[in-house]
C-alpha cells in the first residue's frame, strides 16, 4: 500500500483569553483560531500568536507546535466530543505523521523549514482547556504528545500545502522516546548522552544537562576505591 502524503491541514494561532485554572483565572494562548489564507512564519513562530507562559513554551527552539488529525480525532473518541483543529494549541495541523517522528527531522512546506526539538510536556492548562484536571496523566499515558519545532527557514504556508520530511540521524531518539522518558523515574546516563547529542530544544536541554550531572555523580566510585 502506498503511503498517503502528510499535508497541511490548518494554520492556528491565538489572541489572549481568559481561563481558569483551579481558582486562578488566567490569560493564555492556548485557545488557537485557523488562520485562512498566506501565513508567515518567522523565527518566533506566527506573529501575533499570544504565549501566555513563556517560561515553558515559544521561544526560538519552540517556535512551532505540530499536532496531527489523526491524534485530534482519536481524542475526539475518547473525550466523545468533537474537537476542531487548534484545540490542543498547535500552531499547524498536519494530516498524520510520519513512521517515526524523531529529534532533528526536518520539515519543509514551501519555503518553510522546521527541526523537530521537544515533545509538549502537558500541563494544567491544557487539563483546564479540556475541562478535566486528571487530563495531563491521560495525555501522558497516550503518548499523543506532538512537536515542537524551530525554525530553520522562515516561509509563507497556507492550507493544503504537501508537507516534505527529511528524517534525522537514527541515533538520535524519538519524540516518544523523550516524551516517556520526561516522565519516567530514575535518571539513564546512556539515553541522557545520546538525547544531547540530538539538536534538542535549549529548556530541555538544560533540564536533561542537570539530570546527566546528577546521573555521573551518582555513578562516581567513592574516593579510595
Amino acid at each position: 500500500m502506498t503511503e498517503t502524503a502528510v499535508t497541511l491541514l490548518s494554520i492556528n494561532a491565538a489572541e489572549p483569553q481568559a481561563l481558569r485554572i483551579g481558582a486562578r483565572l488566567t490569560r493564555t494562548g492556548h485557545f488557537k483560531q485557523a488562520r485562512s489564507g498566506e501565513v508567515l512564519i518567522g523565527a518566533g513562530g506566527i506573529a501575533g500568536d499570544f504565549i501566555a507562559d513563556l517560561k515553558h513554551h515559544g521561544g526560538p527552539d519552540q517556535a512551532v507546535y505540530l499536532y496531527s488529525q489523526v491524534d485530534i480525532d482519536w481524542w475526539s473518541e475518547q473525550l466523545q466530543r468533537p474537537l476542531e483543529p487548534g484545540f490542543f494549541g498547535e500552531n499547524l495541523t498536519l494530516s498524520h505523521w510520519w513512521p517515526e517522528l524523531r529529534i532533528g527531522d526536518r520539515v519543509r512546506i514551501g519555503e518553510l523549514l522546521l527541526e523537530i526539538t521537544a515533545p509538549r510536556i502537558p500541563c494544567s492548562t491544557l487539563a483546564a482547556r479540556v475541562g478535566d484536571s486528571r487530563f495531563a496523566k491521560a495525555f501522558v499515558q497516550a503518548e499523543r504528545c506532538g512537536a515542537y519545532a524551530r525554525v530553520l527557514n522562515e516561509g509563507v504556508v497556507c492550507v493544503g500545502q504537501p508537507v516534505a520530511v527529511t528524517p534525522g540521524d537514527t541515533a538520535f531518539p524519538s519524540i516518544n522516546e523523550v516524551f516517556r522518558y520526561c516522565h519516567s523515574k530514575g535518571l539513564n546516563p546512556t539515553f541522557l548522552r545520546r538525547l544531547l547529542d540530538a539538536p534538542l530544544a535549549e529548556k530541555m536541554r538544560a533540564e536533561m544537562q542537570q539530570k546527566l550531572l546528577r546521573a555521573e555523580q551518582q555513578t562516581q566510585p567513592l574516593p579510595g576505591l
